[in-house]
């Protein structure tokens, strides 16, 4: 029988590796700028061409390498950070396997110089397929400068399956970002087709937040900070108030390297319970500093998953000092029972003007006298008609609805009086009640008005673009560049849409906005539609489906009063849409009860 096992071939290893290290263009930043900030840099410079397709080119001012060393740096499992197995376990630095370079080299045209300070000379070399084309000396700065260029040029099957440039661009913002937050010492850059896109310079966490996402984020975070034997925390929180409806803005770092794991991100969600609403997430920038023997790096290919040997000890401690951070800056609740309260204004006056209280004496009242009956009376009045809007029959509003039953009536009279051929309506705020005979039908409010103007939306914008109003101030919200990219080449539909902006310094500026949305939520409805847009998985030909949904959402909210023939007129229109039992969303919106229905509610119930 013939052997059939056989030794790869280096090109073909390589290739292999390639396969699990570098997925996108998005890999190669991440390990060449990790490789840099290990060479000692505090300057690092990005620029890309086609999002990472066409050119990838870092430089740095690091230490450099010897030509011996230039040329070493590209075999595999090639590297300076390991001796033996136990160093494994005492890591401080980014790369340490040795794969990077040897991957790239095996899947794209790479062009290295790099020089030491102590040399004249620094070193050039051209490599293609693994294969070395050029190796001699030549003239450059101190440090490293690397060229990626047509990447994956040789596994054509690779290529076809990198996304748009948009989507490419992303991943490698998130890359970088991920890098720059972890070294706020370090200055850093990204330019992209020659645009400069960021320009970090060195500070601390804080102002590199800020640099990254916006100057609103210095007055949206909180600092945490604790330190125990096993492990040291710090870093920053967002307030509850500024939690957003996806996930994004949430970064772990352990020993300056970024890492995922959805059980500390947990511990964080449990320390906000109770302080933002289900379906929304803080941000967090949260960095752990442990001692490297009690984690391992080691378990992930992208190395962006890590073990930790005492896990459940600092979940406990991580939900323990956001919760402390958010006590300590007034974003928990708390009860100071030394507090004069007899001052506190409720919540709901301290934004109303105050107005001068005005007396009414009653001049024939007699505290000997008996007012008992009266006031039952009113007393009843009161409470039946708690809630709503009350008038008679004859001015043409709500109609009389409830009436005091005493004992002596008959529950078939208030049946018989509801249900006469003339549809009755009750109003209460996002409900509306209408019985007709032994039938209770209740429709909420908000979800049928969205399903109304959906479909209206839908309608009108198969045949025409949705009409637009026009700002009377135009409105400004910034953006991340990723985001602003998006709205950008999304900007066809969105016009269409009735949106009419224009993008300038990473700013979005407003001008039009669909005429459905009220004043009040289209700064709402705008950040919910770029948080529809910066979703990776969602289906670009269902869009314009996602956009009106979220629209029809905002502009569904019921502010006025209504009388009975708003109530008809908004019943029948509801009636008459197609799907009107769920929202686009697939939330119901009606609900019929019939009177057995209502009998077995009081089935098992004591009276007495």
């Amino acid at each position: 029988m013939n052997n059939v096992i056989q030794i790869l071939p280096d090109h073909i290893a390589n290739q292999i590796a390639a396969g699990e290290v570098i997925q996108r263009p998005a890999s190669v930043i991440k390990e060449l700028v990790e490789n840099s900030l290990d060479a000692q840099s505090d300057s690092v410079e990005v620029y890309i061409k086609d999002s990472g397709k066409t050119l990838i080119q870092i430089s740095d001012n690091g230490i450099g390498m010897s030509e011996i060393d230039a040329r070493m740096s590209f075999e595999r499992h090639a590297t300076s950070k390991i001796k033996n197995a136990d160093d494994l376990f005492r890591l401080y630095t980014k790369g340490f396997r040795g794969e990077a370079l040897a991957s790239i080299a095996a899947i794209a045209h790479v062009e290295l110089k790099t020089r030491m300070e102590e040399d004249e000379l620094g070193t050039l070399i051209h490599i293609e397929g693994s294969q070395i084309n050029i190796n001699e000396s030549c003239t450059c700065k101190k440090g490293t400068i690397i060229s990626i260029k047509n990447l994956f040029y040789n596994v054509p099957a690779r290529r076809n399956f990198l996304k748009s440039d948009s989507v490419e661009f992303k991943h490698i913002e998130e890359e970088f970002i991920r890098v720059a937050l972890a070294h706020p010492n370090v200055k850093f850059s990204l330019s992209h087709n020659d645009q400069l896109c960021y320009l970090l310079e060195k500070g601390n966490l804080r102002k590199r937040i800020s640099d990254i996402f916006g100057k609103a984020y210095d007055n949206r975070i909180i600092p945490i900070n604790v330190q125990m034997d096993l492990i040291t925390l710090s870093g920053f929180v967002s307030k509850p108030e500024f939690s957003k409806k996806t996930r994004g803005e949430q970064y772990f770092f352990v020993n300056n390297r970024f890492f995922k794991d959805s059980f500390f991100h947990h511990a964080v969600q449990k320390s906000y319970e109770g302080l933002i609403s289900p379906g929304t997430f803080p941000s967090y920038f949260i960095f752990f500093e442990i001692d490297p023997s009690k984690i391992d790096v080691n378990v992930h290919p992208t190395k962006t998953e890590i073990k930790f040997e005492y896990d459940k000890e600092i979940y406990k401690i991580l939900k323990t000092t956001v919760k402390e951070g958010l006590g300590k800056f007034h974003s928990m609740p708390s009860l100071d029972f030394e507090q004069e309260t007899s001052f506190n204004l409720p919540w709901e006056f301290t934004k109303k003007t105050p107005v001068e209280p005005h007396i009414k004496v009653d001049p024939n009242y007699n505290p000997f006298q008996n007012n008992s009956a009266k006031t039952k009376e009113a007393y009843s009045h009161a409470i039946l008609n708690s809630g709503f809007e009350k008038t008679t029959k004859n001015e043409n509003n709500w109609m009389e609805f409830y009436q005091v039953v005493t004992p002596n009536e008959k529950q078939e009279t208030i049946i018989e009086e509801i249900s006469l051929d003339v549809q009755q309506f009750m109003f209460f705020n996002p409900y509306l009640i209408l019985l007709i005979e032994k039938e209770l039908f209740i429709l909420h409010v908000r979800r049928a008005k969205e399903r109304i103007i959906y479909n209206e939306m839908m309608q009108s914008f198969i045949i025409h673009p949705i009409y637009s109003q026009q700002m009377l101030f135009p409105l400004s919200i910034p953006f991340s560049l990723s985001s602003c990219d998006l709205w950008n080449e999304n900007k066809k539909l969105l016009n269409q849409l009735g949106f009419e902006f224009e993008i300038e310094n990473n700013q979005i500026v407003f001008s039009g906005v669909p005429v459905q949305i009220d004043e009040v939520s289209v700064e709402e409805c705008i950040k919910d539609i770029n948080d529809k847009l910066m979703e990776k998985e969602i289906d670009k030909g269902e869009l314009a489906h996602e956009f009106i949904s979220t629209i029809a959402h905002k502009a569904s909210i019921v502010k006025e009063q209504w009388n009975i023939e708003k109530c008809r007129f908004f019943f029948n229109q509801w009636k008459n849409c197609t799907e009107n039992t769920f929202t686009p969303k697939g939330k119901k919106i009606h609900k019929r009860l019939y009177i057995n229905d209502i009998n077995q509610i009081f089935e098992h119930v004591s009276l007495f």
